[in-house]
């Protein structure tokens, strides 16, 4: 009873384990489409009666749906056998199909058999009434042949004996048709070459056109010998006409052959008159050989010219020849006298060639110069070029040194013409002439080079070209760009405020802001004059001509060279040379106008901004930086007209470098007063040096206990000089432009850092919190270095700063190590801002005036400026000592000697 129990179990699980694939799944959903859950291929019953009672309030009506389910399999099984009855029937139906079919088929192969049969009859039938026929029209076909060949075989005898009567008698147009017929008709018996009469009258068919052939070519040798006016039997005109065309017909070696004797006759008299020997051979003359040639074939065509079939080409033939010839006696004299071959005898022969050449090729259509040149000479078969010429190439470097020594010589005469450059007048210059003058001359080299060669030669004149374009950029360009004077001397200076310091020992402090102020001013870097600006600009605008041109001069020089010399062809260093000349230029504008601009920042570190009592207008030093934007870039961009992206380039560096320059400058001020004791710094004590006594400027620096008036004015100057930015580009300009949106970017983001420091400065620190809250909002990218600078500007105590500095890190502490990063980042900045000092430093000591006694004269001098100034400033110590706060007076001897020279 367990047996049948498993057996029972295993055969449902079984049914349940049947997995039909995907493609009868597929054909189920087609035709039975369902969306009741019980008809999905991924029925799970688990989850579909979790659906029907999700929880057990639905149980209520569980007879409900076991009353649904069980009519539902009832239908289904009233289905099923539906279908298996249905199946049943359409299996009986099926069979009895196929047995009609079969009987069908039975029936169509019995008839196909019948019609097979009856088609075989019918093809004999046909065939035995078409018999007779057959052999009549075989019959008619032999009988025609045998005519046909009866005749050709009595042309043939007939002909042979006819041949030799008129061969003999010289008749040669009356040879012609004659011979043409029994040629033709001999290769027809050559199919019955086994017959012995065939093979006699084959031999002498090819006996008569070998007589024919020594006959004509004796008669032609006999007409045109030197002795032919003696001869009796010379042939006439006529004659010698009609034997042309027998030879045409004859084998295509009597042709050949009684033209390579006629050539090489019409050429004797040239090989001896120009043998090698001979002073008319050489290069100097070549144009007598062509000259030469020329009279030869007009005398030739005109005696001669009616006799030759126009398909011989006679008179091409014979200037092929001679080119030849003409090419291989050049070849051997250029080789045994090249130390005689300058560059002029060289192109003046090359000159007359490709003359020469361009005229053959009008002349003749260059149909035999395949037969007659090698392949080594001869590329493009249906032109005469370089047939003669291609024996110059070996030599066509003497051509290419010369264009390197003459180009040498040119960039020479450009560099002594330079040092004596003038910018024109007009407020466009353009650029220097004698660089289109350059490439100019680069032009004709180009040119001249594509008619002697594309190959070698040319790859050599890129070569040449590419050094000289190096050069002309160091010699011409970079040589010419102007360098800033350094500042005279300054022993005067220093010995003027060394009297006035002891002049008045009563008024010391106006004689002690005197000389910080002299110290100050001796510092100026060098600055460009107006004309020098103009030069720069005259340097760049040629530099940048110098860069679009090379870039022509490549595709140019890309497009005639030869394929296999294509990828050679570079010049993308020279580009970059010119590249980097524009680039130099650009700094060294930038560098002047920053030079300019230094010193009103200076000044602006001079302003004693925490004692300001009211806010009126912009500051003396943005009047200044806005004249110097005024007298500088209007020049700049009128020179650059024509090179706009340089004008905004220069823009572009120009702010870059200026804003960080005016936001470090805002770091050293103290525009706020707390009333601490750290309130006087570096930039308060020059400002109360400058002023009517040293000991009132310290009172003032701690007067006025908490004003923010300095840090408004500033706000006002900050968005002044932000508004003169912005429109820097179309300064000074009537014609108003609007700038570059990158430049806009930068100015904005760049100048907004400099208000936000500011409004940072005027916030107070007390609550810290509320303090390091506004100031993240404010400067959301700042850092700790950022921050103690800030904190130095309001002149907060040590002790609160490191308060303060602790509360920005815990507010922040994500950014620390980043922080950290930008602090080592600026360090090595610095460092390679010193080294960059160091390098300009010597770099203008290397570009001053050379001489061995102008540089000791300016040591001499170095050495006495450094020893005034530190007897200044044991001056200025021994009087402060009895006269001031020691402390304040170290300061000034720190900043004294941060002005002598290293």
């Amino acid at each position: 009873m367990n047996l049948v129990e498993e057996e029972s179990e295993s055969k449902r699980d079984h049914i349940n384990d049947i997995v039909l694939s995907e493609d009868v799944q597929r054909a189920i959903e087609q035709v039975l489409q369902s969306s009741d859950p019980l008809d999905q291929p991924d029925f799970n019953p688990t989850d579909y009666i979790n659906q029907l009672f999700p929880n057990e309030q639905s149980l209520s009506n569980i007879d409900e749906v076991i009353s649904k389910m069980e009519y539902d399999i009832s239908l289904i099984d009233d289905n099923i056998r539906s279908v298996v009855r249905g199946q049943v029937n359409t299996g009986e139906n099926g069979r009895v199909a196929l047995k009609e079919a079969q009987q069908s088929l039975t029936q169509l192969f019995s008839l196909i058999t019948d019609i097979k049969s009856r088609a075989e009859k019918t093809e004999d039938m046909v065939k035995e009434i078409t018999r007779d026929i057959k052999q009549l029209d075989s019959a008619k076909n032999n009988l025609t042949y045998a005519i046909t060949t009866l005749n050709h075989l009595h042309m043939l005898v007939g002909g042979v004996e006819n041949l030799k009567q008129l061969s003999e008698r010289r008749q040669y147009g009356e040879v012609l048709n004659p011979l043409q017929a029994i040629i033709e008709v001999n290769q027809h018996f050559q199919q019955y070459s086994e017959i012995s009469q065939i093979q006699t009258l084959s031999a002498q068919v090819q006996q008569i056109q070998s007589e024919l052939a020594t006959q004509i070519t004796d008669d032609f040798k006999n007409f045109f010998s030197p002795t032919a006016h003696s001869n009796t039997n010379r042939m006439t005109i006529t004659q010698l006409k009609d034997a042309c065309q027998v030879a045409s017909v004859l084998d295509k070696l009597v042709k050949k052959n009684i033209l390579k004797w006629f050539i090489n006759l019409q050429l004797q008299e040239y090989i001896q008159l120009f043998h090698e020997n001979q002073d008319i051979a050489w290069l100097d003359k070549i144009d007598k050989r062509y000259a030469w040639v020329k009279r030869h074939l007009l005398d030739f065509e005109e005696k001669y010219g009616t006799v030759f079939p126009a398909d011989w080409e006679v008179s091409e033939r014979i200037t092929v020849q001679f080119c030849t010839i003409t090419r291989e006696e050049l070849s051997k004299i250029m080789a045994r006298r090249k130390q005689e071959i300058d560059v002029k005898l060289l192109l003046f022969a090359i000159q007359k060639t490709s003359n020469f050449e361009q005229l053959l090729d009008k002349r003749f259509n260059g149909t035999t110069l395949v037969e007659a040149t090698s392949e080594e000479v001869r590329k493009e078969r249906d032109s005469f070029s370089n047939l003669i010429g291609s024996c110059f190439k070996p030599y066509l470097d003497i051509y290419t040194d010369s264009i390197s020594r003459d180009l040498t010589a040119l960039v020479e005469q450009f560099a002594l013409q330079n040092q004596q450059m003038v910018v024109p007048k007009e407020i466009n210059p353009g650029i220097i002439p004698n660089c289109a003058d350059l490439f100019v001359f680069y032009k004709k080299c180009m040119v001249q080079c594509m008619q002697l060669s594309n190959e070698k030669p040319m790859y050599d004149l890129v070569l040449i070209f590419k050094k000289h374009l190096r050069e002309y950029a160091s010699k011409v360009l970079e040589a010419r760009i102007p360098k800033p004077q350094p500042p005279n001397s300054t022993s005067s200076t220093i010995s003027s405020s060394m009297s006035l310091l002891t002049k008045d020992f009563q008024n010391l402090s106006t004689a002690a802001g005197q000389v910080i102020h002299n110290f100050l001013k001796e510092g100026e870097t060098p600055r460009f004059s107006a004309e020098d600006t103009r030069k720069i600009c005259y340097i760049l605008a040629t530099a940048e001509y110098c860069l679009e041109t090379v870039q022509q001069l490549e595709d140019k020089l890309k497009e005639k060279i030869d394929k296999n010399y294509i990828t050679k062809v570079d010049l993308a260093d020279e580009k970059d040379v010119y590249h980097r000349i524009i680039s130099n230029c650009i700094q060294l504008l930038v560098h002047d106008l920053d030079a300019a601009c230094e010193q009103s920042l200076l000044l602006m570190t001079k302003i004693a901004w925490h004692s300001i009592s009211n806010v009126g207008d912009q500051s003396g030093f943005v009047n200044q930086i806005i004249t110097n934007l005024k007298q500088t870039v209007p020049v700049i961009r009128d020179n650059l007209a024509n090179s706009r992206k340089y004008y905004t380039q220069f823009c572009h560096k120009f702010v870059n470098s200026f804003i960080p320059k005016y936001i470090n400058t805002l770091y050293r001020l103290r525009p706020t007063s707390t009333g601490s004791s750290s309130a006087s710094g570096s930039a308060a004590l020059v400002a109360s040096a400058s002023s009517s006594s040293i000991s009132e400027g310290a009172s003032g620096s701690s007067a006025a206990s908490g004003n923010i008036l300095g840090c408004e004015q500033l706000l006002l100057d900050t968005h002044s000089l932000k508004t003169v930015l912005m429109d820097l580009p179309s300064i000074g300009s009537q014609v108003q432009r609007k700038p570059p949106a990158s430049y806009t970017k930068v100015v904005v983001k760049g100048m907004a850092k400099a208000e936000m420091i500011i409004k940072v400065v005027m916030q107070p620190v007390h609550p810290a919190s509320l303090y390091i809250e506004q100031y993240l909002k404010l400067l959301p990218e700042s850092s700790v270095v950022e921050f103690h600078k800030i904190l130095e500007m309001k002149n907060v105590r040590k002790v609160e700063q490191q308060q303060l500095v602790e509360a920005y890190k815990r507010a922040c502490p994500a950014q620390q190590h980043q922080q950290q990063q930008q602090q080592q980042g600026s360090n090595s900045s610095a460092a390679s801002a010193i080294g960059e000092h160091v390098g300009s430093s010597s770099q203008a000591t290397e570009n001053a005036p050379t001489g061995t006694s102008t540089g000791n004269h300016q040591s001499q001098q170095m050495a006495a400026a450094a020893a005034a100034i530190s007897g200044a400033g044991s001056s200025i110590m021994a009087l402060g000592d009895s006269l001031m706060d020691k402390g304040r007076i170290k300061k000034i001897e720190n900043l004294i000697k941060n002005r002598l020279p290293n």
